[in-house]
Order: C-alpha cells, then structure tokens, then sequence
C-alpha cells in the first residue's frame, strides 16, 4: 500500500523533474564507486609523495639544464693553467651533478691503466654493464665509474674502474665526462 502510494507521487511529477532526479542518484552512485575503489586500489599518500618528488627532481633538472645552456661548449676544467674554460667550485659541482654520460673515450682513457679492465670491455664487445656520476661532498671532487664484466663471453669476472673527472665537454645540450684520472 506504501508502495503504491509512493509510485503514485513518484508518476504526477513532471518528466524532466525525474530525470534530473534519475542523473543525481545515478552520480551519486558513481562517486561512491569510485570512493570505495579508491579505498581498495588506490595509493593515497604514497602517491602523493612519488608526485612531490618527481616535481622536485624535474625543477633540479631545469635548473641544470638552465646551468648547461649557459656554459659555452668545449672542454670544461676546474683547474688552472689551460685556455679551456674554467668552472667555479660551485660550477663544477652543479656540471658534476648534471652529467650522466661517459662517452667511450673517456672509458678508454680510463681502461688503459687498468688492463684487465681493457682486456674484459675488449672481449665482451665493448659492453659496459653500468656508469656513474657523483659528487664527494667530503673531498669537493667529482668521480666517474664503469663496470665491465665477460659474464656474456663466459668471463665470470666484473670490473669496476673509477675515478676522479679531470675534465668536461660540453656540447651545448648536454655535458659530458672528458678524462677520468684513475691513478
């Protein structure tokens, strides 16, 4: 009897009135879906915080990229005595932080005083398993590595080379290890 009475109210309102009443509830129904998915799936603060830091590192590489742009090309040193242009302390440490290539020259260079190291990079085809860039905040040097191993030639051997950058080359778009001195 309830029933019938409700649908008798339900039927004398005009048919735009329900329809907007049918797209509410319809609405709701849909945010409360996605709040109890939310609830189950989602990350919440973790998200938020991978988002905090992925804004944080792209506004560091802006600023680095700023920094690089600014540089003329060519060799970059932070020692006296050449004509290369020379960077400041702070200049050298924010080329440092910027730079992620270590182009194959610079491994050579590096691989010649290191024998071993050479013999492995010229037997497994030149592979170089990993790279690395870091500033020492204790000693205010910048240092770059590599890794060799023959694990792909069956040399079960890996060999880490690294040392201090001497020197930069910078191309205008990106900077790059020059010299590694590992001795």
């Amino acid at each position: 009897m309830l029933q019938n009475i409700f649908l008798n109210k339900l039927m004398k309102i005009s048919e735009p009135i329900r329809q907007f009443g049918g797209l509410v509830i319809l609405t709701i129904i849909v945010i409360f879906s996605f709040a109890i998915l939310n609830n189950i799936f989602g990350e919440g603060e973790e998200l938020i915080a991978k988002m905090k830091k992925e804004e944080e590192r792209i506004a560091e590489t802006r600023k680095q990229n700023e920094l690089i742009s600014s540089l003329p090309s060519g060799i970059l040193v932070f020692y006296d005595g050449t004509d290369h242009y020379k960077l400041s302390l702070e200049q050298y440490e924010k080329v440092c932080n910027a730079t992620k290539i270590i182009p194959q020259r610079a491994i050579m260079g590096a691989n010649f005083l290191n024998f071993r190291a050479h013999h492995i990079y010229t037997i497994n085809g030149n592979k170089i398993d990993e790279t690395f860039v870091k500033w020492n905040k204790q000693d205010n040097k910048c240092f770059a590595g590599f890794t060799v191993s023959g694990n792909n030639v069956g040399v079960d051997e890996k060999i880490a080379v690294s040392g201090e950058v001497l020197n930069f080359l910078s191309t205008g778009i990106d900077t790059r290890v020059y010299f590694i001195k590992n001795f």
